[in-house]
């Protein structure tokens, strides 16, 4: 019996869908921009995190992801405003017909030179329509891509975990494979099929291609894949973009300066002299920002007889402690990524006092925190502000004066030194109520 999809009456239904295919493109390319316009901003803000935490995995994971959303939204939009010129040229051929040379007078020079290079009009709208199928199913293979690639890093993260002694040959032997496998898939993908073409190197690259194909569920989309590759039409019109996409990356990345003294990469961090809005609670919430300095205050503006101080923990600030206090480092660093079930039973590892004390203790030690240059009586909590874990404390400043004040976030070197070394510096103003 005839497979059904090498009967005519298959085939007849596939070009009656091309025909009207460009309807369900309009649709779905809306939809999704919609979407991807929505999702920058989170991105955004994990890479900010990312960035703040010294998670340099995290940090390159979200820039890329960033990148690829960016290049979607491009694409999405460039093949929208090609859609609607589509639509447009055809509505003008249905009223005007075909581009009649002979009725512009133009000199012979000019007429025989558009009709070569310009063509017919029905050959535009040909050439539109192919451009926009082919931009349309690229947009789309980028989200494939960027699936492959949250997939292989997440592969590659979970594999930086802690194992057991018994796993880490086992361990090791998967990190090598996925990590070269990985260097292997991208370098053929950027050739466009190199180590497929090659006799000895398609023999050595087969392996890690079948297992790659599992990983990333290429096989969803590879005959997609190779009906652009095998064009050389689909080629082209992937190697025009390339440009495009380094413009956007650049668009993306210009700033405009207003000043020669004071410039937007200056005030990212507070100083002295400088308040950003990531060291003050009641700006973040007003905009939504995430903690991203090294500490919080409640407001520029303090008018309660205390000061509310916030320290997000980070890695950089555990490992610190660790190394300032030798009881605090574990037999297995169990930093990293976990699983966690909707349904958490609430579990105290044995010592957990013991060891919450030791570690807030020496933070104390390790950290203060001063008040133009009065140090600041501070009694430190573990806290978990809205998933944020950090160390809390209330200081009282109902005996300073009224007006400005700097308060200094500062750490000794080492255990063993008196060397102090100034963090951030974060101006405030002060008024009785």
């Amino acid at each position: 019996m005839e497979e059904k999809y090498k009967s005519d009456s298959f085939k007849k239904l596939l070009d009656r869908l091309q025909e009207d295919s460009w309807q369900l493109e309009l649709l779905i390319s809306a939809f999704a921009i919609f979407g991807l316009f929505y999702s920058l901003e989170p991105i955004a803000h994990s890479l900010l995190l990312a960035q703040f935490d010294n998670n340099s995995t995290f940090l390159y994971f979200f820039i890329i992801v960033h990148f690829a959303l960016q290049i979607l939204i491009f694409n999405l939009l460039l093949h929208v405003l090609l859609r609607a010129m589509w639509i447009g040229s055809l509505g003008l051929r249905y009223v005007f017909g075909d581009i009649d040379y002979d009725k512009l007078n133009y000199s012979e020079l000019f007429t025989k030179h558009l009709k070569r290079k310009v063509g017919s009009f029905d050959e535009y709208i040909h050439t539109l329509e192919n451009v926009c199928s082919v931009i349309f199913a690229l947009s789309f293979l980028l989200i494939f891509y960027i699936f492959s690639f949250f997939a292989i890093s997440f592969l590659i993260l979970s594999l930086n975990n802690p194992f057991p002694d018994w796993m880490l040959y086992i361990v090791r032997i998967l990190f090598f494979f996925i990590g070269f496998g990985s260097f292997l898939t991208f370098i053929d993908f950027i050739t466009q099929g190199f180590l497929k073409k090659n006799k000895w190197l398609a023999k050595f690259y087969f392996p890690f291609y079948r297992v790659f194909s599992l990983l990333t569920l290429s096989f969803l989309y590879r005959p997609m894949v190779y009906n652009l590759l095998d064009n050389k039409y689909g080629k082209r019109i992937g190697l025009l973009l390339i440009p495009f996409y380094i413009l956007i990356y650049v668009a993306f990345h210009l700033e405009f300066q207003k000043s020669n003294f004071i410039t937007p990469a200056s005030t990212k961090l507070s100083t002295r002299h400088i308040a950003n809005g990531r060291n003050y609670s009641d700006e973040l919430k007003k905009d939504e920002m995430l903690i991203t300095g090294d500490f919080v205050i409640q407001s520029k503006v303090v008018s309660e007889p205390y000061l509310k101080i916030f320290v997000p923990l980070t890695y950089k600030i555990e490992d610190e402690l660790m190394d300032f206090d030798s009881n605090l480092k574990p037999k297995k660093d169990k930093r990293g990524l976990y699983f966690q079930s909707e349904i958490t039973i609430a579990k105290e590892e044995p010592n957990y006092d013991s060891l919450s004390t030791i570690y807030l203790r020496a933070f104390e030690k390790k950290f203060f925190f001063k008040i133009d240059e009065t140090p600041c009586e501070t009694h430190f909590i573990i806290a978990n502000n809205e998933g944020i874990l950090g160390f809390e404390s209330y200081t009282g400043i109902k005996d300073i004066s009224e007006g400005k004040h700097i308060i200094q976030f500062l750490k000794f070197k080492s255990r063993n030194t008196d060397s102090i070394l100034t963090i951030q510096e974060v101006p405030f103003w002060h008024f009785k109520p």
